[in-house]
């Protein structure tokens, strides 16, 4: 119980160091990931590492950026655009994580874009995201943010899963990949509970919290498993 006080009493500086500690671990995956990707030139590794660099930008525009120690140090507009942008990165780095396993069946051989950044079919991400976005804040609620990121969640869990049976022999990363969607995706349910019914219950966020880090540090043990190889 004592403990449990302490979190709610200090929970701005808690969220500060949560989100410190998230963008981290996401922008050392971003840089592990794309030294792999250099060398390897695969291309899912690329939208792989695309992934952790908007999940980066979320987490700094939300938590730190966003941080309500700093609320009165600034206009309330502020705060009103750092959460249309960690909207935005936040689904986008969804799209991203989801589109690194599906840009086999997507991408022909003779596609061979330059940037994984800015092209025809990222191009969608990025406008669905916007429209996403628009009308969730029109709205007044994150009803979509939360839809779209579990929909893509199970989907790349669904994959992952199959990805892990073909390989289950083969390499680990498959198993940390898969664990670490099952997780993703038990966060984003969480969180949507705790948000659209339990008016953002502090029990159910720190339990979020948790997840979200694990399953962010899970996914930095497996690239660092594969960059040691």
């Amino acid at each position: 119980m004592g403990l449990f006080s302490f979190i709610i009493d200090n929970k701005e500086i808690l969220k500060l160091f949560y989100g410190l500690i998230i963008s981290l671990i996401c922008l050392i995956i971003v840089i592990k990931s794309d030294r792999l990707f250099r060398i390897s030139l695969h291309k899912g590794i690329r939208y792989f590492r695309n992934a952790f660099l908007f999940y980066t930008l979320a987490f700094i525009s939300r938590y730190i950026l966003g941080a309500n120690l700093f609320y009165n140090l600034v206009s309330p507009d502020y705060h009103f655009f750092v959460g249309i942008a960690f909207e935005f990165f936040i689904i986008t780095a969804g799209f991203f994580l989801l589109y690194s396993l599906l840009w086999k069946k997507i991408e022909s051989v003779e596609e061979d874009y330059k940037s994984s950044l800015l092209n025809t079919k990222i191009i969608l991400f990025y406008l669905m995201a916007i429209v996403l976005v628009i009308l969730d804040f029109s709205w007044k609620t994150f009803v979509l943010m939360f839809t779209s990121q579990i929909i893509t969640f199970s989907l790349a869990t669904a994959i992952s899963y199959i990805n892990y049976i073909k390989n289950k022999k083969g390499h680990k990363f498959p198993k940390f990949y898969f664990v670490a969607m099952v997780l993703s995706l038990i966060a984003w349910v969480l969180n949507a509970l705790s948000a659209l019914y339990l008016n953002w219950t502090k029990g159910i966020l720190i339990d979020v919290y948790v997840i979200n880090i694990l399953t962010f540090l899970l996914f930095l043990y497996g690239v660092i498993i594969v960059t040691k190889k």
